[in-house]
């Protein structure tokens, strides 16, 4: 499990274990906290396209579907 500081999300760089469209680099351009500092909204960016996608922080735990870096 990758591990994950909310905090410390934004501006931090992904890679997609299973590309979709030419997409595998991304990177955290917003992230949204509540009044009790959780995370209600993360938001990621293709690198290669500039296309966003609103995402639950959490699948970035998985390393089935995430590395963390760009690799």
């Amino acid at each position: 499990m990758n591990q994950i500081n909310p905090k410390a999300l934004l501006h931090s760089k992904w890679t997609a274990t299973s590309p979709v469209n030419r997409e595998k680099h991304f990177a955290v351009t917003a992230v949204e906290f509540d009044e009790d500092k959780k995370v209600t909204r993360c938001v990621i960016q293709a690198v290669y396209s500039n296309n966003e996608y609103e995402i639950n922080w959490r699948d970035l735990k998985q390393p089935t579907l995430w590395r963390q870096g760009w690799c």
